[in-house]
């Protein structure tokens, strides 16, 4: 076996049934602990356009969330609906959204831990995430962290920071440059990596607050910009679309072959690769928009948690389901597209689904993956240097943006599927210290978020002193 082969066998293993399991499991499990926190969604985006005044942070949590929806609305919600449109069939659009509706309930519950446990640096900035949350929750009376505690929190970061590489760095830079060329091939594959250089370069020297700010100004624009454009799509397939949703209904469900057996089929095929993209796309259950959430400006950990939870509302409720609907009613419409041989992966049946509306499809594509993916990359940076902070301390940030940048390069004068591939694989190693972390404190964030929450008490400020870690 070869060395791609090897790589696909890993992935087919931790995305098998246990990892599946794992993650529908905790999704409904923590929706059904939070008394179905998905029913506050109109209060959380009515709160994430509010400040929160006489609060500690470092950012608004509007800043907290389009950093956060920066990282997550990115290739995975164009080309990864695609990759697992051509690996699970269309069924695997209805697994995407479907992971993304139970998983507003995780991404809420991993928030509230990480900002409920919470740091400040020797600069007084927030730092958060899953390692933190290990570090602090399970402390002994003695003030010590259980070496099993340690190792949760070092294997998030570990496998956070190797993840970044993939999902955040190489896989958008590949993914932007596949779509350039394609429809522009005169461009060569290195300009356009440097120019993807030199303009997350400019950004990540400024820090969080920089990227705070452009990922406010970058997220509403490119997200309404894509959306109008599928809307418009979808209307003009409107004759289509009845069949695509019954479609995509029913080959999650059953063996059915689609489009004569181009793509992929089979509810294990569809569950599989549409769980592995949905949680690619919206990143619950993932831990790393915790990680952002933690700086931002909240009176307390539930507060932040409900804003935090609305962007995988928008990621895979709506913008992925946009995207989905959009690929299977074009496939109705022009089933050459996938019948012909000549599509293999996720970015060609996009770039061909796409090119098959007149005018306008070609230009909403390029827009979307360039802005998405360089969102993406920003936003992933700040994952990965969080990271290596806990692991290293403060001076390995700079070394890792350096990394970080070449990679990016990397990815775009040659990357393929394989990428996509082994960033399943680090996202689900990702998945499972996070996941364990929140199920063993899920009785904590239960009953505060009763309090806070169905309790009528979200004003109330969190007087708990936040301590100071050693980055040095």
């Amino acid at each position: 076996m070869d060395i791609v082969g090897i790589i696909n066998a890993i992935d087919g293993a931790v995305w098998g049934p246990p990892m599946i399991i794992l993650l529908l499991g905790s999704h409904i499990f923590l929706t059904i602990r939070t008394r179905v926190i998905q029913r506050k969604l109109p209060t959380a985006i009515k709160m994430s356009l509010q400040k929160d005044k006489d609060a500690e942070g470092d950012i608004s949590q509007f800043g907290a969330l389009t950093t956060a929806l920066a990282a997550t609305i990115g290739t995975g919600n164009i080309v990864g609906v695609a990759t697992a449109i051509l690996s699970g069939g269309p069924g695997a659009v209805l697994w995407v959204w479907l992971t993304g509706v139970f998983g507003i309930a995780t991404k809420y519950s991993e928030v509230f831990a990480s900002v409920k446990y919470r740091v400040k640096d020797h600069k007084g900035e927030m730092l958060g995430g899953a390692m933190y949350a290990w570090e602090r929750a399970f402390k002994r009376k003695d003030g010590s962290t259980p070496p099993w505690a340690k190792l949760g929190a070092v294997a998030f970061a570990v496998f956070a920071s190797i993840a970044a590489f993939g999902i955040g760095s190489a896989v958008q830079s590949g993914s932007m440059v596949d779509v350039v060329v394609s429809n522009f091939p005169g461009v060569p594959d290195w300009a356009v990596g440097l120019a993807i250089v030199i303009s997350v370069a400019i950004v990540l020297l400024g820090g969080i607050q920089i990227l705070s700010k452009v990922c406010e100004a970058l997220v509403p624009f490119m997200a309404i910009a894509y959306a109008w454009g599928c809307i418009v799509i979808i209307g003009m397939n409107i004759e289509y679309v009845g069949e695509a949703l019954a479609l995509i209904v029913r080959c999650a469900f059953t063996p059915e072959a689609a489009f004569g057996g181009a793509v992929g089929s089979g509810m294990m095929a569809a569950i599989q690769f549409g769980c592995a993209r949905g949680l690619f796309s919206n990143e619950s259950g993932l831990g790393s928009a915790p990680i952002v959430a933690a700086a931002a400006t909240t009176k307390n950990p539930a507060r932040q948690a409900l804003v935090s939870m609305t962007g995988t509302f928008w990621d895979t409720v709506v913008v992925c389901a946009l995207t989905g609907i959009v690929l299977v009613s074009t496939m109705c419409a022009h089933p050459e597209i996938v019948t012909n041989g000549t599509i293999t992966e996720g970015a060609q049946l996009t770039s061909a689904a796409f090119a098959t509306i007149p005018y306008i499809g070609t230009p909403i594509l390029i827009l979307g993956m360039s802005t998405f993916a360089y969102s993406t990359i920003l936003g992933w940076s700040y994952y990965g240097n969080r990271c290596v902070t806990y692991l290293f301390g403060k001076r390995a940030i700079r070394p890792y943006q350096v990394i970080y940048i070449i990679i990016a390069f990397l990815g775009a004068i040659g990357v393929g599927d394989i990428v996509w591939t082994i960033s399943d694989i680090t996202n689900a190693l990702m998945v499972i210290p996070n996941i364990i972390m929140v199920l063993a404190l899920s009785g904590l964030i239960a009953r505060e978020t009763k309090h806070y929450v169905w309790d009528k008490n979200l004003d109330e400020k969190d007087e708990t002193p936040i301590p100071q870690f050693d980055t040095k």
